[in-house]
């Protein structure tokens, strides 16, 4: 069973999703209870491969209330993600392509376990972006266009 902690709205916005990863996240023990209270930002973070070990970046995890040592740790600090080694060479390679990022999608919990949807991702110019919303739109006005005809 999943328990999505926090999501990352705006990566499907602004990049566009070739690959999704399942990678677990090493954490402390007062960061994984203030995440089981859903105190998690995804909010301009990514991660990067650096020394063939996978990193991630700016996810802001608010210091668990009930913890003395939580109070002098920083919220955002940098926190080692958990993959299979084939899939961190495969990523390697990828990101070193030009214009290929890894983009946090979600955090969750599985059996227990934090986690992270790793993805993949291609920054989308601005006319995609204006095209995406162009089509959500149409979409929407069809959808409000039949509703009361199917019956």
């Amino acid at each position: 069973m999943e328990k999505t902690v926090a999501t990352n709205k705006k990566a499907r916005y602004l990049y566009e999703i070739e690959e999704t990863y399942e990678a677990g996240l090493v954490l402390t023990g007062p960061e994984v209870k203030s995440l089981r209270m859903g105190r998690a930002n995804l909010a301009d973070s990514f991660a990067r491969v650096v020394n063939g070990e996978v990193y991630l970046y700016n996810l802001h995890i608010s210091p668990y209330p009930f913890s003395r040592e939580a109070q002098f740790e920083d919220p955002r600090r940098t926190r080692k993600l958990l993959l299979h080694k084939k899939e961190i060479e495969r990523l390697a390679g990828k990101v070193a392509e030009r214009g290929y990022t890894l983009v946090p999608l979600r955090v969750y919990f599985k059996d227990g376990w934090a986690k992270v949807e790793l993805a993949l991702a291609k920054g989308k110019k601005l006319h995609d972006r204006r095209e995406t919303i162009k089509r959500r739109e149409e979409e929407r006005a069809l959808r409000r266009r039949f509703k009361g005809k199917i019956r």
